[in-house]
């Protein structure tokens, strides 16, 4: 097996195995649940992990130098319009191939799927052109965060309260494990050839602009569509009682998600072939070893869907239900934070973007460090996410002052941890939150009697909030040990995380 694949599969396992083991743990004690199903999830446990390692290593592959290929030629070109038109198209086509986005819609009832996919692909394209407009005119990303979540908010003042929980976590869910990699590498390519000291940290930002778009547009839905209500539709839990069950529910899911997969990933392909006989940017080795990245992203997905899908959803709205049946149901809070500090470093798109940020920053911000400030982060936010479900305080309630946090704090740290910051936000809500979390949150919210859209919908959301404030407190102790330190390494510090394009370079 290759080596690098061997690795890859080796970091999926260790970020997988934490949330296996406190299933299992559930299982035997408050959570009790058939073997057959247990053993459905751990099936589904070995395909995420395999599936995880096989996308992650064909992100890096192919959708990474796709990504800065596409961007660096098109600001080569000189030619805004076109650098709009392509953008907007590309972030259409992306979005469409997000995963994430698909299990969302099938959870919204009440408006069809091809409506909502296509309504958060518009916002998605729109406002990655804003986001390219940002890069190209310096404009600071704070000041435009700013302004766009106080029109948000006003929007969702005038969309039905159902569709206010959704449209949040239509941000989360869009942000995923294609979109990430391409778009990320797209604001390198629209940055790279910029000598100016912000050019590195506006190589951020990116994915927090196109997380705005889908909830922006999700709530224009909501006020004009008007459907009755948000619906949901319930998790169907399959009846396996023997091992051959088990094999043939994955084996009978498989060839969905295979098609579902390559249609969604042929407009890629399309583009990847046009931009190649257009400007011949690949050589013949290189252009190899990104056909093969494409097919490792196609299987990746292929076994990643079909485990979370199959294996966890069902576990998780089974459990979710579990936990709150007996006098302790406000230990779903604590095991809620447990889960919320692991299931964030099992979110592909989470390590594509920890990688990317450790590689430009040269190591300044590390892998490590990203990993553990995202998890408390996520924590908290599942903690809140809990306290929702068993209470039904509104979405507001929180929401609101958290990211009026998230903002004030983008006046006192640096811009590239701003950048990173949101991003983070928007990869942190991945296939794993929306397919595991969510459910595990429905069948809490069903099991105690309350308000599955307004009070279920929404843990994404929340997800999506919380690293918008870790990172940023992480950039508020950095910048503080910074000056801590005696002079002339004070200066030098400062100096790293300011002009931290000159580790780009």
């Amino acid at each position: 097996m290759n080596e690098k694949l061997k690795e890859k599969i080796r970091e999926s396992l260790s970020s997988v195995l934490p949330i296996t083991l406190i299933v299992l743990f559930l299982s035997v004690t408050l959570a009790p649940m058939e073997v057959g199903t247990l053993v459905l999830f751990l099936t589904g446990a070995v395909l995420l992990i395999i599936g995880m390692g096989f996308f992650q290593l064909g992100a890096e592959m192919a959708m990474t130098p796709l990504g800065q290929g596409v961007g660096g030629s098109l600001i080569r070109s000189g030619r805004i319009p076109l650098v709009l038109l392509v953008s907007f198209v590309m972030g259409v086509i992306i979005t469409i191939a997000e995963p994430d986005l698909q299990v969302l819609a099938n959870q919204v009832a009440s408006i069809p799927n091809p409506v909502l996919i296509w309504t958060v692909a518009v916002g998605v394209g729109l406002f990655l052109v804003v986001a390219v407009l940002r890069i190209l005119f310096h404009v600071p990303l704070s000041r435009m965060l700013v302004v766009f979540y106080i029109l948000l908010f006003l929007f969702s003042f005038l969309s039905p309260d159902s569709f206010t929980t959704v449209a949040f976590d239509s941000g989360g869910v869009t942000t995923g494990p294609m979109t990430v990699p391409f778009i990320m590498a797209l604001g390198v390519g629209f940055s790279a050839p910029r000598s100016d000291r912000d050019g590195a940290s506006d190589s951020f930002g990116l994915v927090s602009l196109c997380s705005i778009g889908p909830i922006a547009m999700v709530l224009l839905l909501g006020i004009f569509y008007n459907p009755t209500e948000a619906a949901y539709a319930v998790t169907e839990i399959p009846n396996v009682s023997t091992t051959a069950d088990v094999m043939w529910e994955f084996l009978n899911a498989i060839p969905h998600y295979a098609q579902e997969v390559a249609i969604s990933l042929l407009p890629v392909a399309g583009v990847f072939a046009v931009f190649q006989l257009i400007t011949r940017s690949y050589h013949k080795r290189q252009l190899l070893r990104m056909i093969v990245g494409i097919v490792y992203t196609i299987l990746g997905l292929i076994l990643f869907l079909t485990g979370v899908n199959v294996g966890f959803a069902p576990v998780g709205n089974l459990l979710g239900s579990g936990l709150v049946e007996n006098s302790f149901r406000w230990l779903l809070i604590p095991i809620g934070i447990a889960i919320g500090y692991y299931i964030v470093k099992a979110e592909p798109a989470v390590q594509v973007l920890n990688n990317q940020v450790e590689d430009l920053t040269g190591g300044t911000i590390s892998h490590k460090m990203m990993n553990h400030a995202l998890s408390i982060g996520v924590a908290c936010a599942v903690a809140l996410a809990m306290v929702r479900v068993l209470t039904g305080i509104n979405l507001y309630w929180i929401i609101i002052p958290g990211y009026a946090i998230s903002l004030i704090l983008t006046r006192f740290v640096p811009p590239v941890f701003v950048g990173i910051a949101f991003d983070s936000g928007g990869v942190a809500s991945g296939p794993m939150t929306s397919t595991f979390l969510l459910p595990l949150a429905m069948g809490a919210c069903a099991a105690v009697g309350g308000n599955v859209v307004t009070d279920a919908f929404g843990v994404v959301a929340l997800v999506a909030m919380a690293p918008l404030i870790a990172i940023q407190v992480m950039g508020l102790v950095y910048v503080h040990r910074s000056k801590a330190v005696p002079q002339p390494a004070a200066d030098l510090a400062e100096d790293t995380v300011v002009n931290i394009e000159e580790d780009f370079e």
